[in-house]
């Protein structure tokens, strides 16, 4: 082994130190798992959907302990769950439902993002300030955290990345683009002053788009916010949002909040209907709201392949373009679209060299000559040549063999062969006596 070599006069002692431990610690490693068994299958899914937990286990073969761990874990399930589905934390709580507390039934609602133990399954009585802890452990796979991948384990809060795996540091850009740089999106942030009267009891405060992410708005004053929708279908809707809670609507989630004093929305997204944020008149002072959130943009440069060579040999160009791409329809539309987004940099053309190869041997004639004879049928010539063409358009006379693939065309051919004009002569006419032969 290479540990076991003996030192040569000037070599390292550290060196050959490091090389022996490292030796050890692979030995030992391998001993360590030696002495386990293979892992087994994995288990089925906690969950269906949303991102659930799977765990393997393997059985310690020593007749003292084992080294390492007997159980892992992967996610599952990682894809969304139909809206109709509802909160998996939420499920767990009103599990509970039917069963007495004290004494008496509840419905129970969840409580959310627990900084201390947020795997604990801690549900509120609704209606009532009552929480209680029903369940130690929440499910395996029920989020740590009401906007975040991270998943509970065995009552314990395990780091997920947006690449679903368990332990990764990956994350979504603000775009909702895993890994992304932020560059699929833009933010959209700033503040509206409301101008209401009694003859215009309401107002347009923002327009937020399809697809649009982490939207926040705060009111401030008498004023009430309202929501408005049109999805992409065309269907349009409307919320009240008279209340403090959390609603779907158009099949995204709104958090609303309602204080006497301000109001505050917000939508993680991404939508999935156009939002037209609006303000009602309710009170004799005016109203602020201030607004952020991170549209998409939806329409963007796109590269198009490069268009046909300008020759088919001998070497010619040819260039790419670029088109404007509706990414909601997928289909080209008019560059303005592009040109709305500053950030949209539209891609200059690409040229490149094409058909590089030379171009075949080919006959080439010279013009035909002047024909033999005007009439009557003659023949003329013409010279013809096998000739190659280079990239620089220069053209060679070669070998005629180079050409045999095609037939030879002709050098002599027959010219004028119609017959020539000729005098022909008529029959006599009669015979006519002067009239001073006649008395």
């Amino acid at each position: 082994m290479e540990c076991c070599r003996r030192a040569t006069p000037g070599t390292p002692l550290l060196f050959l130190a490091f090389l022996l431990l490292s030796s050890r610690t692979a030995r030992s490693e391998e001993d360590r798992d030696g002495l386990w068994d293979a892992w087994g299958s994995w288990s089925e899914c906690s969950r269906t959907c949303g991102g659930g937990a799977s765990y393997s286990l393997r059985r310690c073969l020593s007749s003292k302990s084992c080294e390492g761990r007997n159980i892992r874990y992967r996610t599952c399930s990682n894809v969304d769950c139909p809206p109709e589905a509802g909160d998996f934390r939420a499920q767990q709580c009103s599990a509970h439902n039917d069963v007495k507390h004290h004494g008496q039934f509840y419905e129970w609602l969840p409580v959310s993002n627990d900084p201390d133990n947020p795997c604990s399954l801690k549900c509120q009585a609704k209606g009532t300030a009552l929480v209680v802890e029903l369940a130690p452990k929440v499910l395996d796979g029920t989020r740590c955290y009401t906007e975040s991948l991270d998943m509970c384990i065995s009552g314990l809060c395990q780091i997920v990345g947006c690449d679903h795996q368990l332990g990764s540091a990956t994350k979504e850009d603000n775009c909702g683009i895993c890994n992304g740089d932020g560059s699929t999106c833009r933010l959209v942030r700033g503040q509206y002053k409301s101008q209401l009267s009694a003859t215009k009891l309401d107002d347009t405060v923002v327009a937020v788009p399809y697809g649009s992410r982490h939207v926040r708005l705060v009111l401030k004053g008498p004023d009430h916010l309202y929501l408005e929708t049109k999805t992409l279908q065309g269907a349009k809707g409307e919320n009240s949002l008279s209340s403090t809670g959390t609603f779907l609507v158009d099949n995204s989630s709104v958090d609303f909040q309602k204080f006497p004093d301000k109001e505050i929305l917000k939508m993680a997204g991404p939508l999935t209907a156009d939002f037209i944020i609006k303000i009602r008149n309710s009170g004799p002072t005016d109203s602020t709201v201030q607004f952020i959130f991170y549209q998409p943009i939806i329409h963007r440069w796109r590269e198009t392949d490069f268009f046909p060579c300008s020759a088919t040999c001998g070497g010619g160009y040819q260039l790419t373009s670029a088109e404007c791409y509706d990414l909601r329809s997928n289909r080209v539309v008019a560059d303005q679209y592009c040109h709305y987004y500053p950030e949209n940099v539209k891609p200059k053309p690409k040229l490149q060299e094409c058909n590089l190869d030379p171009c075949p041997a080919r006959w080439e004639a010279t013009p035909w000559t002047a024909c033999s004879s005007s009439c009557g049928g003659g023949i003329q010539s013409r010279a013809v040549s096998c000739v190659e063409e280079d990239i620089q358009g220069h053209v060679t006379s070669v070998e005629e063999w180079k050409c045999m693939y095609t037939p030879k065309m002709p050098i002599v051919q027959p010219c004028n062969i119609f017959d020539c004009p000729k005098w022909l002569a008529q029959e006599w006419s009669p015979v006519t006596v002067p009239s001073f032969f006649v008395h």
